[in-house]
């Protein structure tokens, strides 16, 4: 076994971000407060070109910020995207609202607009539409959104998008994260810049957003004593992540051109074997490839994905499966789910077939050729 692990995808200091992690320190400002998170705000906003952020102490309290104040609450329910980690659904539950989890599609892997059409139909029949849509950019790419706009508009139900793995790419020139009503950000330790443990609310409408802050600091009344007259959380960022974030912010256009050149070198490598084929980047978007992602036909390869996955892991590298879609895990068991098409459930299939290779930004060119060349030996 090689002794370098090779990991999934690393944090990847600019080493700017001890500037300011000292400010804080020399100026005491440790609490969740401070100069540090304000600029960073200030920062994201300006760089995605929304009205305001509000940074917060993960991307799953960022949903749950925007559940909140759009009123979900319980009887209600929220359409939502089934192929994505399951922090985007638990808001859902913690609102004791019913998800219902839509397909994916096999252009951008994101919420099919067939699927999403048909559930509101359905709804409609039924007399009660959602609440809310979250809707998921999948490992960077982003989703239909002119097609999925246009319906949620026409039933005139807020978006909150989820772009926890999508900031930095593009939709038609706009950055992922700002077509609906809200939009969240993770800065997990994992993803293409961090805080450590993060994430972002943005929106255009800065009432709500005052409100967000309101609601993520314990929901404290202005009083001159410790007054509640609603649910609050805990939920705001610390001043000193928020630094880190300032310094990776900084060099968030390197690390997208970074993971883009991962995939364009696994592209030529491997993109010419029978049976594998990547992950489609729609027209008129850029993702970000926060992790380069492929799918095996066996009718073509005869190795399995497990297989697969225990060679690496025996070369030492860090490799995974695609996200096991929410309508098939056992939590989400008896919720309600649409396929793409009566027949064909896109986001199952994706799942048996497709793997997430090493994509960090600090991955050597040499890192990256002992992957490739243990994939086609695994291969053949």
């Amino acid at each position: 076994m090689n002794e370098k692990k090779i990991l999934l995808s690393s944090p990847h200091m600019s080493g700017n971000e001890e500037k300011y992690i000292k400010d804080a320190f020399e100026t005491n400002w440790i609490a969740p407060s401070g100069p540090n998170i304000d600029a960073f705000e200030k920062e994201l906003a300006e760089y995605v070109g929304v009205e305001e952020a509000v940074a917060v102490s993960s991307g799953t309290a960022a949903i749950h910020l925007a559940l909140s104040l759009l009123g979900v609450q319980k009887g209600d329910k929220v359409f939502c995207s089934s192929l994505t980690f399951v922090a985007t659904a638990n808001p859902i539950l913690y609102q004791n609202a019913e998800p219902i989890f839509i397909d994916s599609e096999p252009e951008t892997w994101n919420m099919s607009p067939t699927a999403l059409e048909r559930a509101f139909k359905e709804a409609i029949n039924d007399g009660k539409l959602p609440k809310a849509v979250i809707i998921v950019n999948l490992y960077g790419q982003p989703a239909k959104m002119d097609e999925l706009l246009t319906i949620c508009n026409q039933y005139e139900v807020p978006i909150i998008e989820d772009s926890a793995e999508s900031l930095g790419a593009t939709y038609k020139g706009k950055y992922s994260g700002t077509f609906g009503g809200f939009g969240i950000y993770s800065f997990n330790g994992n993803k293409i810049i961090t805080t450590s443990g993060g994430g972002a609310l943005i929106s255009n409408d800065t009432k709500a957003l005052k409100q967000a802050r309101f609601l993520a600091t314990q929901a404290k009344d202005a009083a001159p004593h410790y007054q509640h007259s609603e649910i609050g959380y805990n939920y705001r960022i610390s001043n000193i992540l928020a630094g880190i974030g300032r310094g990776q912010l900084e060099v968030l256009e390197d690390r997208v051109q970074a993971r883009r050149a991962i995939y364009d070198l696994y592209y030529h490598e491997l993109g010419y074997i029978p049976g594998l084929k990547f992950m489609p980047e729609l027209e008129n978007t850029q993702s970000n490839r926060w992790l380069t992602t492929l799918t095996m036909d066996q009718e073509e390869i005869e190795t399995t994905i497990p297989n697969l996955l225990n060679t690496l892991e025996e070369e030492n590298i860090e490799a995974r499966h695609i996200w096991k879609p929410l309508h098939l895990q056992p939590l989400f068991r008896t919720y309600n789910y649409y396929p793409h098409t009566r027949d064909t459930d896109v986001s199952k299939h994706l799942f048996e077939t497709g793997i997430c290779l090493p994509s960090g930004s600090n991955m050597t060119r040499n890192d990256q050729m002992r992957v490739i060349h243990s994939i086609k030996r695994a291969l053949t």
